[in-house]
């Protein structure tokens, strides 16, 4: 408790009068891209499985929350007290089997109470999909979307249900593709989008890991591609596909 005030004096002080110019210029508009880089910061240590960067990028994240919450101080909204304060009575109502006498012997009992302990609290007025984020990424927010849709059983039975969905949604894009109608093949590429995310939630993926880890090997395959090409005196754009294919299947099988 003594860091974590720490912490909070520093941030009153950088917003203080004789603080850091650039700080006290921010507002919690200004301060949004920030916040999103660096949970995106979080999640790329994360990967990376390194516990130094991990511990340095959460730190990062923590920063910008107090960030905000001193900028709601000076205006009398709220602190960080308030949040902790709000977030902890939260933790508890909707863990009533730990810390009530509630009994949940499953995730799936878990996850059922969770949504009506959120309607209680008016976090779903009319719809379970309410109270998702429009500024997810899509990814993400379609797999939480059909997350919240199976829950109250509007789901498949089985993957190969999934699959056979997905193989009628790609023979409407190849259709769509052959009309060069824009606004149809734009529709039927984001109903494929959405059946992936569906199959990747149904055997447990999460969508937005594989495509960024899908992303990460390609640069790094990529990075080799250039570097061999640079190690034979050669210019990617000078280089046949052929050539560059075969740099490509070079490494891959250095994995």
């Amino acid at each position: 408790m003594e860091n974590f005030k720490k912490l909070v004096d520093i941030m009153a002080a950088l917003r203080s009068e004789n603080g850091c110019p650039w700080d006290k210029e921010q507002t919690r508009q200004s301060l949004t891209p920030f916040l999103v880089e660096e949970t995106y910061e979080v999640l790329d240590a994360i990967e990376r499985n390194s516990p130094e960067q991990i511990k340095e990028e959460l730190g990062d994240l923590l920063f910008q929350i107090i960030f905000h919450c001193q900028v709601a101080k000076e205006s009398a909204e709220f602190d960080i007290n308030d949040v902790i304060d709000r977030i902890s009575r939260k933790m508890i109502s909707r863990h009533p089997h730990v810390f009530g006498n509630e009994k949940f012997e499953t995730s799936e009992e878990v996850l059922k109470q969770w949504e009506e302990r959120k309607k209680e609290e008016g976090k779903q007025r009319d719809s379970i999909l309410e109270g998702i984020p429009n500024q997810m990424p899509s990814l993400l927010r379609a797999h939480r979307i059909q997350s919240r849709a199976a829950r109250v059983g509007f789901d498949w039975d089985k993957k190969e249900d999934v699959i056979e969905k997905l193989d009628e949604e790609i023979a409407e894009f190849k259709e769509a593709l052959g009309s060069e109608d824009q606004a149809a093949m734009q529709d039927e590429l984001g109903d494929v989008f959405f059946s992936l995310v569906n199959i990747a939630r149904f055997i447990g993926v999460n969508p937005e890991e594989a495509l960024r880890r899908t992303i990460s090997k390609f640069i790094h395959r990529f990075r080799h591609i250039e570097m061999r090409a640079a190690d034979m005196g050669k210019k990617l754009s000078e280089m046949s596909l052929q050539e560059m294919d075969s740099l490509w299947n070079e490494a891959k099988d250095k994995g």
